[in-house]
């Protein structure tokens, strides 16, 4: 069974879409070391059950979604430190995107810095007509660099450097003309968007889900031709797999499908 209870994150695994929140509303949801680690840790978790929790919805308590690192954690520190917090601070950017469940951020807030880099780390993300975007690091002498890797895959070039250079808050409608989010919702109606959202993900086979999320981040760099390749050899193990002959044979028959997770 998974772990219930974090310092710095509330979870709510019921199946098949468990809600991880962001717990620090009094740092403005910083990402502390104690944090990152509790969210890696929790998310390695919610990895192992793809069959039960088929989505994630990551949320955040109070006004602002991340303010991006504890800036009280950066101050006067040895140069492994600093090493250290970036590198699990990539490890979980790169950990949202490995699990096999869709990651749907619900932002409803400011998201700064690493708190950006979160949301654009995410597989997808619905936004509060409140959010606001912000890689602000160049304004205290700390350029955001990290941020700037998933921030310029979500954006693309021009706009990620505009953020990056002058550090201005992106609205939300912005945000999602840009690429950040998928959508913008009305503030209240934020959770129940993001959750209906994780809910048709969720009504998919895990198996297949989990492949194609899978799949998705390993062409996504890739050359043209190189991209083709892999993603022909996956859908060639995908179409053996019992629950891809299961769809195939239940939308021939005009039935709904039953899936085996795999």
């Amino acid at each position: 069974m998974m772990r219930m209870s974090y310092e710095y994150l509330t979870f709510d695994g019921a199946a098949p879409v468990a809600t991880i929140t962001l717990n620090r509303p009094q740092r403005r949801n910083a990402l502390s070391l104690g944090l990152m680690r509790e969210l890696l840790a929790c998310l390695a978790e919610v990895g192992e059950r793809p069959r039960e929790i088929r989505a994630v919805v990551l949320a955040a308590a109070g006004d602002v979604f991340s303010s991006g690192h504890d800036l009280k954690e950066m101050v006067g520190r040895e140069e492994a430190e600093y090493r250290e917090l970036f590198a699990v601070c990539s490890e979980l950017m790169q950990r949202v995107q490995s699990i096999p469940q869709p990651v749907i951020a619900a932002v409803q807030g400011l998201a700064t810095a690493a708190g950006c880099q979160l949301v654009c780390s995410c597989d997808l993300a619905v936004a509060s007509e409140r959010a606001g975007f912000a890689t602000p690091g160049v304004k205290i002498g700390l350029f955001c660099s990290t941020p700037m890797v998933a921030l310029t895959r979500a954006v693309g070039r021009k706009r990620a450097m505009e953020m990056l250079l002058t550090g201005r808050v992106v609205d939300a409608a912005t945000a999602a003309e840009w690429g950040i989010v998928n959508r913008v919702v009305a503030h209240e109606a934020l959770l129940a968007e993001a959750g209906r959202l994780a809910a048709e993900v969720a009504a998919a086979s895990s198996m297949t889900v989990g492949v194609g999320k899978r799949a998705f981040y390993e062409q996504i760099d890739l050359g043209q031709a190189a991209a083709y390749e892999y993603a022909s050899e996956v859908m060639t193990q995908n179409a053996k797999a019992a629950d891809a002959q299961e769809g195939i044979n239940a939308f021939l028959e005009k039935r709904p499908a039953c899936w085996a997770g795999r």
